[in-house]
């Protein structure tokens, strides 16, 4: 036993005298998240560089005409307009969610409406993205081309400037769904994703998002969590009071901004603007005279 002693004490003897020896290993720890992302450009001048389309929505399209401003459904996207920028001015909200518990119910006429109501406003610049790429129909709503869009920048094939376009001379700019994806899921869980939804607020005030119902896909339930605030569009006589419940257990209801009802009945809904349209219009005949002449003002 003195052997082995003696051998032990020799080697703690030749340790402290060997600094090398003495000197411990640095540790390996995995890196961080901030190690991970590198710092992101500015969006600075991204504007000046995306490529202009015409304002033609397609016939079909049920979009609001900012030419006749008092019609009832005009007035109903400015009420929510109106609702939701008073929620911004009391916190930060710029990225909004646009779904519905189940198909047809409206949500994609809910988003592209809400984003042209908000782009009538001055200086009020807003992006409509379509994130459903499983059945994208902003393109066709605006009659353009779906590609390049949001899956061909994902996946590094262009350039954010090439997803974007800017409609007409309004305040309104739209990124199409792009080409079709597999693996839709698995596109919007890269952190590019997320990246973007960050550094658009910096550019555009409002970005609005058309994603799948949430009881078919589970897209819509990740991108509401990587936004600010999300809408739930359901439809009078079609969405079921189970569909609502378990669409709001499936969004933790902790970022919910509001429910949208659609489809309801003019007669139920639009007979008090009969009374607004009549009282505050100018009526023809108060523009131009019996006989279709204009009136002297003395």
């Amino acid at each position: 036993m003195s052997r082995v002693h003696d051998a032990l004490r020799r080697a703690e003897q030749a340790a402290a005298a060997d600094p090398r020896i003495a000197e411990p290993r640095p540790s390996r720890r995995a890196p961080t998240a901030s190690t991970l992302l590198e710092p992101q450009p500015s969006l600075h001048g991204l504007l000046d560089q995306v490529k202009v389309i015409p304002y033609h929505p397609s016939p079909e399209s049920l979009v609001i005409d900012p030419d006749h401003p008092h019609e009832a459904p005009t007035e109903e996207f400015r009420t929510l307009r109106t609702r939701l920028n008073h929620m911004q001015s009391l916190q930060p909200i710029h990225t909004t969610v646009v779904t519905s518990p189940s198909p047809a119910e409206g949500k994609s006429f809910a988003a592209t409406n809400l984003a042209l109501a908000e782009a009538q406003l001055a200086g009020n610049l807003t992006l409509l993205a379509d994130f459903d790429f499983r059945r994208p129909i902003v393109h066709n709503l605006f009659q353009c081309d779906r590609s390049p869009g949001i899956t061909d920048y994902l996946q590094g094939k262009c350039q954010l400037q090439d997803a974007i376009r800017k409609v007409g001379d309004t305040n309104l700019y739209i990124m199409p769904a792009g080409e079709a994806v597999i693996n839709p899921l698995e596109l919007l869980n890269l952190k590019e994703v997320k990246q973007m939804l960050d550094r658009l607020p910096s550019v555009f005030n409002w970005v609005i998002l058309d994603t799948p119902p949430l009881l078919f896909a589970a897209d819509a339930n990740l991108l509401s969590t990587l936004c600010h605030g999300t809408i739930l569009v359901v439809r009078i006589g079609a969405t079921t009071i189970d569909s609502i419940t378990r669409a709001m257990q499936s969004l933790c209801q902790n970022n919910v901004l509001g429910i949208v009802v659609n489809g309801a009945r003019r007669g139920e809904l639009y007979s008090k603007y009969t009374y607004y349209h009549s009282y505050y219009s100018p009526k023809e005949e108060d523009k131009d005279g019996p006989e279709g002449e204009k009136e002297e003002v003395d």
